[in-house]
């Protein structure tokens, strides 16, 4: 009870606080793990398709997906890091969706120095993540969905554990293809810090919408994030998805995130600044009864891109 008590009440400051400059601790929750959610800039909480790793971005759309679906995710990071995660979802009801998942970065080993500079070892860094999701299906437009996770930070002899869940609500409208959604993700608390210096958890409130042109292969995407956090200028707060739909089995995909592109630019010595294209992302995949491949290009790094690939059977 303690313990929840702490959660309860680190949500309640993180939400009603005024924003300001602040370190947050796993920041790897706000990587993408949807390969199409990252072809369409990263963040995207309304796609209504029968993907399963969606629900990782917003747990309201796991009753879109399939009953007994496994899904395997696998993301390239920085050089010597990569991230993976997997999740399997199955049918409660006539409106019901239970979901597990897991995901992990692994960091790789470092060298350990002291002082001096000395070489002394080596170490290793990685976070964890391991969550349980239910949806259940409110009206015939309307779904609610919540996903709790205990979340592990190790690097070398330290580590930080935390708690936290994600709540999402999803309207979609099938005969005109509008879908709405709103997500609160990494509401909680760190229940053990590094060096007893408690952080805040990367909380980010999103509203989107997304709508298919009837009669058109195209779908536009339009997300607002880090809504709680008002230090960026309004205009970096948003993220465009464009989706090129080819029938119900091939897509295509291109997005723009406006906070990366800021986030990532580097100055010249001509006094100029460039984001070189990290804003931009794209992506496409292959979308069977059974079988669903995703893959997606992006940079969430000065130093490297990235390749996502999504790999989803129903059994």
């Amino acid at each position: 009870m303690n313990r929840l008590a702490i959660i309860l009440v680190a949500t309640v400051m993180a939400l009603c606080a005024e924003a300001q400059e602040s370190q947050t601790v796993f920041n790897f929750l706000r990587l993408p793990v949807s390969a199409h959610v990252a072809a369409l800039g990263g963040d995207n909480i309304t796609l209504s398709d029968d993907d399963a790793t969606l629900t990782f971005h917003n747990p309201a759309l796991a009753n879109n997906v399939s009953d007994k679906t496994l899904n395997l995710n696998m993301m390239t990071y920085m050089q010597g890091a990569f991230t993976g995660s997997a999740s399997f979802l199955r049918a409660a009801g006539e409106r019901g969706t239970w979901a597990a998942s897991a995901r992990f970065v692994s960091y790789g080993t470092m060298k350990e120095t002291n002082v001096a500079g000395e070489q002394t070892g080596t170490f290793s860094a990685k976070d964890i993540a391991v969550g349980a999701t239910y949806a259940y299906a409110l009206s015939n437009y309307f779904a609610g969905g919540i996903t709790a996770k205990f979340v592990g930070s190790y690097i070398g002899r330290y580590n930080s554990l935390g708690a936290c869940v994600d709540i999402g609500l999803n309207y979609y409208h099938a005969a005109t293809e509008w879908s709405v959604s709103a997500v609160a993700r990494n509401l909680g608390g760190q229940l053990t810090a590094y060096d007893d210096d408690f952080e805040r958890m990367p909380l980010d409130v999103q509203l989107g919408v997304s709508k298919r042109f009837v009669g058109s292969p195209l779908r536009l995407s339009f997300t607002m994030v880090r809504l709680n956090d008002w230090e960026y200028g309004l205009g970096r707060h948003f993220v465009l998805g464009l989706d090129v739909l080819l029938g119900q089995t091939v897509y295509f995909s291109a997005g723009y995130n406006a906070l990366r592109a800021s986030e990532m630019k580097i100055s010249s010595a001509d006094n100029g600044s460039s984001a070189h294209g990290a804003a931009l992302s794209f992506g496409g995949g292959l979308t069977l009864e059974k079988f669903k491949l995703h893959l997606a290009y992006a940079r969430y790094h000065v130093s490297s891109t990235s390749l996502l690939l999504n790999l989803s059977y129903s059994l």
